[in-house]
């Protein structure tokens, strides 16, 4: 085995008990299967038959998923409504033994929901026929924007990293954002971000993971070129999120790295091209790339682990997780 390897799993060895503090808007997901035989004669649709249920931890629930699986220890930082979504999402932060402590309670807040319909034959896997997507905005509030300072502003005394996750949900309030950041920072406190739709609204992140969607609505362009206008691009976005680094996802493109005053590292996609399903795979990476920096990473070994990582849960059915030991036997296998 070469140095390179060895580096890269003696990281893992070190994820185990790293406190890192997850600040996102948190979804429930509720998943519901069935099996269809007939259509309706009242309307044109399929009329299915119900068999169970579930609910999972969505948005950047899957964060904490991802940290968790890879044993590290995740503090969740967010708002639920005073509702039933709301409780059910504690009820799953509480069964896999992660702190409620800083999920702050709104009342005038209907935490958000997304419903799958699943369905297909008996004995198939079911494939999904409709979601139903129950969402609403974190109130602007004075109150609550101290409530969630407070939270960060404690929670940083005894966490190793800060992943934010924003779904734009307003979970992730800009003027809290640009009141507590450089305190972490000021702390050695890697911060990293994941915005959905905000990318440059949030400045001077350690590092943001952006896919390419992402990046082509922030920045107004298409891109269609692996040379020129990636590299172009990089340097816009550094410039722009006032980043240290930028990781772009590129599904089976792989990835991309910018650096300030470094050339930009292209990443081929680890496993196969054929990917099976990336929901939820940027929330895998951003959880990796932020433990490998926490355990001394450069930003690239922390890359190319994230790469690994990103390159096995496509690969899964819905949104998945890695564990250590999946990951150590990827970086081994490789040749």
């Amino acid at each position: 085995m070469n140095k390179q390897k060895d580096k890269l799993l003696a990281y893992i060895d070190s994820f185990s008990g790293k406190k890192i503090a997850v600040w996102g808007d948190f979804i429930l997901d509720e998943y519901l299967y069935g099996t269809t035989r007939r259509i309706s004669r009242e309307a044109p649709v399929l009329i299915l038959s119900y068999r169970n249920h579930e609910f999972l931890l969505g948005g950047a629930g899957n964060s904490l998923q991802n940290l968790k699986a890879l044993g590290a220890d995740p503090i969740p930082i967010g708002v639920l409504g005073q509702d039933t979504a709301g409780r059910k999402i504690t009820s799953l932060v509480k069964k896999k033994e992660i702190s409620q402590e800083f999920l702050l309670v709104e009342k005038s807040f209907s935490t958000p929901m997304k419903t799958r319909i699943l369905a297909g034959e008996e004995n198939t896997r079911k494939q999904q026929i409709l979601r139903i997507d129950k969402e609403a905005a974190v109130p602007d509030t004075a109150t609550l924007n101290r409530r969630l300072a407070k939270a960060l502003k404690t929670a940083k005394r005894q966490v190793d990293a800060l992943i934010i996750s924003d779904y734009n949900y307003l979970s992730v309030k800009e003027s809290v954002y640009t009141q507590v950041i450089p305190e972490f920072k000021q702390k050695g406190i890697p911060v990293s971000l994941d915005s959905r739709f905000r990318l440059l609204n949030f400045k001077g992140a350690t590092v943001t993971t952006p896919n390419e969607p992402e990046v082509e609505a922030g920045l107004q362009l298409r891109l269609h070129d692996e040379g020129t206008q990636i590299k172009e691009a990089g340097k816009k976005l550094l410039k722009a999120t006032e980043t240290q680094a930028v990781l772009l996802t590129r599904g089976s493109k792989g990835m991309v790295l910018f650096q300030k005053g470094k050339p930009f590292v292209s990443i081929p996609v680890y496993g196969s091209t054929n990917i099976v399903d990336v929901t939820g795979a940027g929330d895998t990476v951003i959880s990796v790339f932020t433990l490998a920096l926490t355990a001394g990473a450069t930003f690239q070994d922390a890359a190319q682990l994230a790469n690994y990582a990103g390159g096995i849960v496509v690969m899964k059915k819905g949104t998945a997780t890695v564990s250590p030991q999946e990951l150590r036997e990827a970086i081994v296998s490789e040749p």
